[in-house]
């Protein structure tokens, strides 16, 4: 388990991360994919979408006694062809992507060794504390931005 500090450095290192990838992004290259794999553009939504849901999980293990936090199919959001995420241009995307980090990261700025152990009910993993949360969502570009570099050169 890394500290408060270290894992807030972290998470700011993360938003930064994809800040780039996705400015540097070349239009031509957003749609390449392995077989199988999404596409740089698709997992560009995936994170903005991802970090909205993120944003309300982490607001309400704040503010609430004991939240069920929501899973949902990451799947079926690629999927729904009204969300766009095969054709939607990014920008918004990661405007999106960009404020929502920036709202979390004054929280998780605010938050106590103590408020890591605020904790809601997952519904699909049980017990779900603030850390996890933390540590779930510090790690969630890092893992997604290997994803989009692979996806630009594609790479499975």
């Amino acid at each position: 388990m890394a500290d408060l500090a270290a894992l807030r450095a972290r998470y700011a290192e993360g938003t930064r991360y994809v800040e780039r990838l996705g400015a540097g992004a070349d239009p031509a290259s957003l749609d390449r994919h392995a077989p199988g794999a999404w596409s740089a553009r698709q997992t560009i939504h995936h994170l903005a979408d991802s970090e909205t849901m993120a944003y309300t999980r982490l607001r309400r293990l704040l503010a609430e006694p004991e939240p069920v936090i929501q899973g949902y199919d990451e799947g079926a959001w690629a999927d729904a062809p009204l969300l766009g995420y095969a054709e939607v241009p990014v920008d918004s995307a990661i405007a999106l992507y960009s404020a929502v980090r920036a709202a979390s990261g004054l929280l998780v700025g605010r938050l106590s060794d103590a408020d890591l152990e605020r904790a809601g009910n997952h519904t699909e993993g049980g017990r779900y504390t603030v850390r996890r949360w933390l540590e779930i969502y510090t790690e969630h570009p890092f893992d997604h931005g290997a994803q989009i570099e692979r996806a630009l050169r594609g790479e499975p």
